[in-house]
């Protein structure tokens, strides 16, 4: 479909027109959306319940958990109308919309794993110190600084899009309003947002994980350092469900968008972007219950009482 005009709609053309598919991949993309909401909102409620749960690391997990269930929500409920309607359209301010909760929560997670890699390395490496390094307040503004650092990363997103002109095809060979697609439809010059966009991933990106492989560095060398298996095995414990969940998001966030200008592949971005906005936030919270002693001590627990 060519306009002439800049558009006010876009068509998501969504992952698949194969009918044989469409049925099958709603169930399981509603599934995953309904555990992502059961499983991160049952992990928020399971933290908040027990004071023994009060620290920065549940603090920060219950944060994780939320900016999950918004960063699955943002796209997930538009991916799943495509498969049930003939032609899934969104207005260009609701695209827009889309856009800026994609980037904000987005960037809230790389921010907020970043500082949990933090709160691991004062625990392990400083643990006499700890209780005096991650006061209330010090936690409250570590979150507070990832969302906001998280909104300027979307605000410089949403405004460069708004500076683009879509007047060729409103067709987006994707499942929501992502930056990739978006830019490759735009009949004005993109460079300038190329170049940006890869600045600003290159900025958190780059902050997040010298952030975290410097904790990493820092907790690696007192764990070897440590003369007790028992307390070698704790503190893996206490990292191994962190370092698993930056490791998946990094990942396939880095694939998905660093690669050589003018290269654009949109069905390897959509199973990308289906892993990092979908997936991810599906599997996040059993990574981080299941592999802690504490949580499933405290579901034991509550399961017991309404049993």
């Amino acid at each position: 479909m060519i306009l002439q005009n800049q558009t006010t709609e876009f068509i998501l053309l969504g992952l698949t027109h194969n009918p044989w598919l469409i049925g099958p991949l709603f169930l399981i993309f509603m599934t995953m959306y309904a555990t992502t909401l059961l499983f991160n909102g049952g992990l928020i409620v399971l933290i908040h319940s027990d004071h023994r749960h009060r620290t920065p690391m549940y603090l920060f997990i219950s944060h994780l958990s939320l900016v999950d269930i918004c960063y699955s929500s943002t796209v997930t409920p538009k991916m799943l109308a495509g498969f049930i309607l003939e032609i899934n359209t969104i207005s260009f301010n609701g695209c827009m919309a889309q856009l800026f909760c994609y980037a904000t929560f987005g960037g809230t997670e790389s921010f907020l794993l970043a500082a949990m890699g933090y709160d691991r390395y004062v625990a392990i490496c400083h643990p006499l110190q700890y209780l005096s390094i991650m006061t209330k307040k010090a936690c409250i503004l570590l979150v507070l600084a990832c969302y906001t650092g998280a909104l300027l990363n979307a605000g410089v997103q949403l405004g460069l899009m708004l500076r683009l002109s879509f007047c060729a095809s409103n067709e987006i060979q994707h499942f929501f309003c992502d930056y990739p697609p978006l830019t490759h439809l735009s009949c004005t010059d993109t460079h300038v947002n190329r170049v940006v966009l890869l600045t600003l991933l290159f900025i958190i990106g780059m902050f997040s994980i010298l952030v975290i492989l410097t904790s990493y560095v820092s907790i690696f060398r007192t764990i070897l350092g440590m003369h007790s298996m028992t307390g070698r095995r704790r503190a893996f414990s206490t990292c191994s469900s962190h370092f698993t969940a930056m490791t998946l998001f990094y990942g396939s966030v880095f694939i998905s968008y660093v690669r050589p200008s003018g290269s654009y592949f949109p069905h390897q971005d959509m199973i990308m972007a289906l892993f990092y906005t979908v997936v991810i936030s599906t599997i996040n919270p059993l990574i981080y219950s299941l592999r802690n002693a504490d949580i499933k001590q405290a579901l034991r627990m509550m399961l017991g009482k309404n049993l």
